[in-house]
């Protein structure tokens, strides 16, 4: 799943074994790019394993988290960002709470559970 936020962009399933960048869209939202796609927006389904890496040292402190973690891709319900990772020690933060710049590596990739969202001719930028 792609944060709804970025419904207005272009957007590609994640491939297992490949590794992916947090990124600030124009619309203000973090999600996730590939290094030869800077303006795709790479969708995760639930459940999807993940190695963490990057993590910003201020995050790492308030949550008691190394540098690189595993964690489980998730929908975070009751927020304005949706896609979200619970960490192996229980830990959940959205992809706007880890900021740009996290590393995150696919390591199992539920299949068929990407669904494309429709282009539009004109781009919406949502800012929250």
């Amino acid at each position: 799943m792609c944060d709804y936020s970025l419904e207005a962009y272009t957007s590609r399933p994640a491939r297992e074994g490949e590794r992916y960048v947090t990124t600030r869209f124009q619309s203000g939202t973090i999600g996730l790019t590939a290094n030869d796609q800077p303006n795709t927006a790479v969708c995760l389904a639930c459940d999807t394993t993940l190695s963490v890496d990057g993590i910003p040292e201020r995050i790492r402190k308030l949550h008691h988290l190394k540098d690189k973690e595993n964690g489980v891709f998730t929908r975070i319900e009751g927020s304005a960002h949706r896609d979200g990772i619970v960490f192996d020690g229980g830990v959940t933060l959205t992809l706007q709470e880890l900021g740009p710049g996290c590393g995150i590596s696919v390591k199992t990739l539920l299949e068929n559970a990407y669904t494309p969202q429709p282009q539009r001719q004109e781009r919406e930028h949502a800012f929250f």
